[in-house]
């Protein structure tokens, strides 16, 4: 996928293998975190390298990132140290006629930066409100609010996305020309992430209805 006018192409996330997969153009980029429902957030303490999932949500050009103020990461984090955040949809199996040449199909994104502390209370509710809508659209006006004391429980990151790239892997796959004609099935399995039927809590009183954005739930699947 050639790159776009967007994020600045000489930062640290070019991508060099298979450039031809990779782009800068923001509305890919923002599409992609929109999509993914968490990221991992890799980060170094010390010596020592740590990788944590966590929820997200991007506001603008931002991406913020929950944890909680006891956890590990947030402890670190708000010390603002590099950061580097992925996410990854996966979209398919790529089944090809020599095992050297399997893949995936998939849609990534890498971010770079230096994460900032969410600090104010209206900020922190702001950045709070844009992960529970990304999680549930809709589900802010329908649930209760953090109270001051869960607030100050609860972290927040804040992370640019002005050093960010999208990676993206689509089509058949790539045999080399002469296993073209080897007696082996290739071709895609396609993936997509799948929404069941939503079980209610066994305390749920009597008489509360299914909320329709929840009865509904559901994401792109991808191109």
């Amino acid at each position: 996928m050639p790159s776009h006018p967007g994020v600045d192409h000489r930062s640290r996330v070019t991508v060099r293998r298979h450039p031809e997969r990779g782009s800068h153009d923001r509305a890919i980029i923002h599409r992609i975190l929109d999509e993914a429902l968490f990221c991992h957030v890799g980060f170094v303490v010390g010596a020592q390298p740590f990788v944590i999932p966590t929820i997200h949500a991007r506001s603008h050009d931002r991406l913020y990132v929950h944890g909680s103020s006891a956890s590990r990461m947030l402890r670190a984090l708000g010390a603002r140290i590099p950061v580097c955040v992925t996410v990854t949809i996966l979209d398919g199996l790529v089944l090809a006629r020599s095992v050297f040449d399997h893949s995936m199909n998939y849609r990534s994104v890498v971010v770079l930066g230096t994460a900032h502390p969410v600090e104010g209370a209206d900020e922190k509710t702001d950045a709070l409100r844009a992960i529970v809508e990304h999680v549930m659209p809709g589900r802010w006006a329908q649930a209760r609010h953090p109270t001051a004391k869960e607030l100050k429980a609860t972290s927040v990151l804040s992370l640019s996305l002005e050093e960010a790239s999208a990676k993206i892997r689509v089509g058949p796959p790539k045999d080399d020309p002469g296993d073209l004609t080897l007696p082996v099935w290739a071709g895609e399995v396609p993936v997509r992430l799948q929404y069941l039927a939503p079980r209610p809590d066994p305390a749920l009183p009597p008489g509360i209805d299914l909320p329709a954005n929840v009865a509904r739930a559901g994401r792109g699947t991808g191109s």
